[in-house]
């Protein structure tokens, strides 16, 4: 019986089917794009698709870059075991999709660059750029990695298919069509993903509303569950999710993905026009809402149907990533080729991700480290190069999924990398933007300092966990369940000696590391600036 615990079925042949036929069909546009583009070969058609895009497909590919699988694994996990706060981050998105459009868009567009880090070089010094690209790099990878772990997981449970074998069978398609077809092609993928991304979701909530008895169901069991109550106004700024810590928080966070990050500023400078990038980020913002919405009712769903008999405290389950593939099994194995349907959503919203991530660290290597150095080249040398470095960096992002393993949740590891390293480097170029006195020394060291801050806090975080009363995770039971696997449940140890700062600055919200940095970078960048001299007066001469 549905929601009782217990093993579920595993993967039919006609599952296999469905999920195979849509990872070749990605595959296979990056090969048709590479055969369509065959004559134009030059690095800028590789790398932003000749600067041709138009709003609607760029749109979508910006959103499934960021709704990657972690989005489908770890978002309904986020409302089965700590409610709807989550939903909040609308109002992010919509802040994040104003400041981008109205202040980053239209400088990076008419700067004409390839690189985002580009402007640091034009605004400070090389030094600086080269600074800005590394933390970019290290960033990418790491989060490249979780992205690519969070699928397999789910592969894992419900197929049985060893993790390792699919984590590098991911990379490899990914290298297939990023190699071959550049930007263009990830940007079409892309769409093809976003759309199975969200039939995924909506095969899910439709199935799970029938076996509950309807959508009002879900909702009442939720409301009695409290996973309905939203709106948290507790100023702490140690609790993981209130109103304040995602508004603020997330919308900071968000807006360093969004603003600076180079798979993001990729997409917006391959779009014909200046309107066609601003538009593209507007329905990327209902893109967004959308998804983390289907995503969210996918999870009350889980909580309406497990809500006596947690998988997790089963042990049914052993994270909570494998939650939604446990659901599909229980609830869709009936219908062949749906359960292969929702592995595809998770693993496109992965595919979409890791492209992107690939393609632009492609971008950043060869013009913030190559192209500076190499003067006597052709386009096609170039051209080589760029695919040679997309084998090179899926590599390297398959070997990251290793790491991502250590990482506990992978939705919130991945929004905690962002902030860390994307904090203070949104910081420098609000310092570059609004302000004449911050010179090269002031700008580094504030860079520097605002880093170590988010690190220490970052890392601190991820050693000594916030305690149960920071993160309220919401009450489960197994009363409901036919029978226990195991009824020896423990609680994780906690660690013999706790600093004094565990339960204070280590147990800083997540989504405040982003703002931390932001303050921290600006703050002593300016006073440093101040101390020392202002930037010279060429550097704020950049290109009309």
């Amino acid at each position: 019986m549905v929601g009782t615990g217990g093993p579920v079925p595993t993967f039919s042949v006609w599952d296999y089917v469905v999920f195979i036929g849509i990872v070749v069909g990605a595959s296979g546009i990056g090969l048709f794009q590479a055969i369509r583009s065959r004559k134009e070969t030059s690095s800028e058609e590789f790398l932003l698709g000749g600067r041709q895009m138009t709003a609607v497909p760029v749109a979508m590919s910006l959103t499934a870059s960021f709704m990657s699988g972690i989005t489908v694994i770890g978002t309904p996990a986020e409302a089965y075991l700590y409610g709807t706060a989550f939903w909040l981050f609308g109002f992010s998105y919509a802040l994040m999709s104003i400041v981008t459009a109205e202040l980053f868009v239209p400088l990076f567009y008419r700067l004409r660059i390839t690189s985002a880090y580009e402007y640091l070089e034009m605004r400070f010094s090389r030094p600086i750029r080269i600074i800005g690209t590394s933390m970019y790099i290290v960033q990418t990878a790491l989060y490249t990695g979780l992205v690519i772990y969070a699928p397999a997981l789910a592969l894992n449970q419900i197929t049985g298919l060893d993790l390792w074998g699919v984590l590098v069978a991911t990379g490899a398609v990914c290298i297939i069509y990023c190699t071959v077809g550049g930007l263009k092609a990830v940007i079409w993928t892309d769409v093809l993903q976003m759309v199975v991304m969200l039939v995924g979701f909506v095969a899910v909530i439709a199935r799970g509303a029938v076996v509950q008895g309807g959508l009002t169901k879900i909702f009442e069991d939720a409301g009695e569950g409290g996973r309905l109550d939203t709106f948290d106004f507790d100023p702490d700024p140690r609790k993981r999710h209130t109103f304040w810590t995602i508004v603020i928080g997330g919308s900071i966070m968000w807006a360093s993905i969004y603003s600076i990050n180079q798979s993001q500023v990729q997409r917006y400078i391959s779009c014909r026009t200046l309107g066609h990038a601003k538009m593209a980020l507007y329905i990327n913002m209902v893109g967004l809402w959308v998804t983390v919405s289907l995503a969210m009712l996918s999870g009350l769903t889980m909580y309406s149907i497990y809500k006596k008999c947690d998988p997790i405290t089963n042990d049914d389950v052993a994270t909570s990533d494998q939650l939604l593939p446990y659901m599909v099994m229980d609830i869709l194995a009936d219908y062949p080729g749906i359960p292969g349907l929702f592995v595809a959503a998770a693993y496109s919203g992965t595919l979409s991700t890791v492209s992107s991530s690939i393609n632009a660290l492609v971008a950043v290597t060869m013009e913030d480290f190559i192209i500076p150095l190499w003067k006597n080249r052709t386009e096609k040398q170039v051209t080589w190069l760029n695919m040679g470095l997309s084998v090179f960096f899926g590599a390297l992002c398959i070997g990251m999924a290793g790491v991502a393993s250590l990482m506990g949740s992978v939705l919130q590891a991945a929004l905690a990398i962002f902030g860390m390293i994307s904090g203070p480097l949104l910081g420098l170029y609000l310092l570059g933007m609004f302000f004449r006195t911050p010179n090269s020394i002031g700008s580094l060291s504030g860079l520097l300092i605002g880093l170590a801050l988010t690190l220490w806090v970052g890392i601190g975080a991820q050693i000594y966990p916030a305690t149960a009363d920071k993160t309220n995770p919401l009450l489960l039971t197994v009363i409901g369940c036919n029978s226990t696997m195991s009824q020896n449940h423990t609680t994780q140890k906690p660690h013999n000696v706790l600093p004094p700062l565990a339960d204070s600055w280590y147990s800083l919200s997540y989504l405040y590391f982003s703002v931390l940095g932001v303050i921290a970078t600006m703050v002593s960048g300016f006073l440093i600036s101040a101390a020392t001299g202002k930037t010279p007066k060429h550097k704020h001469e950049m290109k009309k």
